[in-house]
């Protein structure tokens, strides 16, 4: 599990930040994601299920309060 922002998650942002993420930064590389799996809206933020066009699989967390995004390779 990484946490911070200097691993950053590109979203779609039509009318709230994090709305859709569309990639992110994972071990010095950009990944673009292919599929949004899931995604909830919990007390403190918003969280996503995605796969990416390599074929990994991650849970991005993004906590509002503290503008931060956590990223679990899953």
């Amino acid at each position: 599990m990484v946490q911070g922002n200097q691993n950053l998650v590109s979203c779609r942002s039509d009318y709230s930040y994090a709305q859709r993420p569309v990639a992110l930064q994972w071990e010095g590389q950009r990944l673009d994601i292919r599929t949004v799996e899931a995604e909830w809206r919990a007390p403190d933020g918003r969280g996503f299920r995605v796969s990416t066009k390599d074929n990994q699989r991650f849970e991005l967390v993004y906590h509002e309060l503290d503008d931060e995004w956590q990223i679990t390779l899953i």
